[in-house]
């Protein structure tokens, strides 16, 4: 099965932040793993699910 390509509106709002602060993760080398296709920041749907897994595992 093949990753769908999610852009930053929809992944931040999946992790419940605004465009602007997804940005900013970038920026600060947070955010789940992206690229630049097209001139647009784009993300894998796989790399965001592992993102958001990988924060429960080291939760308390």
């Amino acid at each position: 099965m093949e990753d769908r390509i999610l852009f930053v509106n929809e992944v931040a709002e999946r992790l419940r932040r605004s465009p602007g602060q997804l940005r900013y993760m970038i920026t600060e080398g947070t955010a789940p793993k992206h690229a630049k296709i097209a001139g647009r920041i784009c993300f894998r749907e796989s790399d965001v699910n592992a993102y958001i897994a990988a924060a429960f595992e080291g939760a308390k």
